[in-house]
């Protein structure tokens, strides 16, 4: 028998280094060759690093959070044959980690790809909530135990996405697979087999503390800077889409295998309304105190992602018609759920659109996504009585809530930017017009 030990690869197109997200193993594993070893994160990207060789797991080296250099050792095992290391190469016990931290549930999100419905919506995380008819505080018959405060349930990231798609708890989840993974198979069982929680009410104890790493970091620490550097100023208009949900339905009926939603209409009306409000598509560099006003119009997607909140980029929407418009979101919003998004499609927008669905609300104040200095939320549609020619009548309307960057943006120019997107969607056949 040998010693393998297998080196952090560059993951990140040329990045020094890469941060444990969650390991998928655990010292005396009998692993195969390919079978997911760990994720690492770079920037915004999360790559699951499957394993180069078949082996029993020895060493792994980094917990989740921490940062290890490119061409650290990662993970060492002890294979069939010579191996590529010699036991004398070892490092001291101090620098392995038998026995690493689970990785942390994922987090919260709002995405959706180009179907009917809301362009994105909010949605319980799992591991973090989970079916409404099973109490937590006491599993149904064919559901485990909960585990115990602090101990995160260990998945790979394909298992969580489709937990967080079933909405299943995955701390209530047993687990057969090694290490005590939670697999596709154990899912099944769960979903076959589980049972109800008896009626009554329970008290709650306990908590956990759960630290921040990997995309969630990130996503605080962008979003502390951009709370912490821009003087948000929001602006709300209501909006009424009953023309443009005529219109949306005629034209799905006319091309029923590529439905749109609201989310290219409106995509379309900020192109179209960018140029006459240049200072708006924009970006501001503070340390050189210069604004970079863009003439293409790259429209990031915030869009929520079992890992967390990703803003992959739409870019030159203004070359797009709202097909092209639809289909690019879709492709985006589906590499960023499954962890496949490139680097390069996660940043370079020049003015970003939210949307909580139909979760969205009356209104909301967006965070704008640093170093943009706008980003146009979008709330939920509904039936409201509203009053027109001196009648009340029932109209479908949307709320649009938008922050502005009151440093480069006056507040004059942000609601004249928004009532003329309210026009483009009042009237959606001038969307058409060049």
């Amino acid at each position: 028998m040998g010693r393998y030990v297998f080196r952090l690869p560059d993951v990140g197109e040329g990045s020094a280094e890469a941060e444990i997200a969650a390991w998928h193993v655990a010292v005396g594993d009998v692993v195969e060759a390919d079978a997911p070893l760990v994720d690492v994160m770079t920037d915004k990207a999360t790559v699951e690093i499957p394993s180069p060789v078949a082996g029993k797991v020895l060493a792994l080296h980094g917990a989740p959070g921490e940062k290890r250099p490119v061409g650290s050792n990662l993970v060492e095992f002890e294979v069939a044959g010579e191996g590529n290391a010699r036991a004398a190469e070892a490092p001291p016990a101090s620098e392995t980690h038998p026995h690493p931290p689970a990785p942390v549930g994922a987090g919260p999100s709002l995405s959706r790809g180009a179907g009917e419905g809301p362009p994105f919506t909010l949605s319980r995380t799992a591991g973090e909530g989970g079916d409404p008819g099973l109490d937590p505080g006491e599993p149904g018959e064919g559901a485990a135990a909960p585990k115990p405060a602090g101990e995160k349930p260990t998945a790979s990231p394909a298992v969580r996405r489709r937990a967080f798609e079933l909405g299943i708890p995955l701390q209530f989840v047993p687990a057969t697979g090694p290490g005590g993974r939670i697999t596709h198979a154990d899912l099944d069982a769960y979903v076959a087999g589980k049972g109800r929680a008896k009626p009554g009410l329970r008290r709650r104890e306990g908590g956990e503390e759960v630290k921040l790493v990997g995309l969630r970091r990130v996503i605080a620490e962008h979003l502390q800077t951009a709370a912490r550097h821009i003087p948000h100023f929001s602006y709300v208009e209501e909006v009424d889409v009953t023309a443009l949900e005529e219109l949306r339905a005629h034209l799905n009926a006319t091309r029923p295998e590529q439905r749109l939603t609201v989310l290219p209409f409106l995509m379309r009306a900020l192109v179209m309304a960018l140029p006459a409000f240049p200072q708006i598509n924009a970006r501001f560099d503070e340390e050189a105190g210069v604004v970079q006003r863009h003439a293409a119009v790259h429209i990031g997607i915030a869009t929520q992602t079992p890992a967390g909140l990703m803003v992959p980029v739409v870019f030159h929407a203004e070359a797009l018609d709202l097909w092209a418009m639809a289909a690019e979101v879709a492709r985006l919003a589906a590499a960023a759920r499954d962890g496949k998004a490139r680097r390069e499609e996660l940043s370079g927008s020049t003015i970003t659109i939210t949307s909580l669905g139909a979760l969205g609300g009356i209104a909301s104040t967006p965070v704008i996504n640093h170093p943009e200095v706008a980003i146009v939320g979008v709330n939920r549609i509904a039936e409201r009585p509203v009053v027109r020619d001196r009648r009340v009548v029932v109209r479908q309307m949307m709320n649009l809530s938008s922050s502005f960057d009151h440093r480069i943006v006056d507040g004059s120019d942000g609601a004249a930017f928004i009532r003329r997107i309210k026009d483009l969607l009042e009237f959606p056949a001038t969307l058409f017009l060049e």
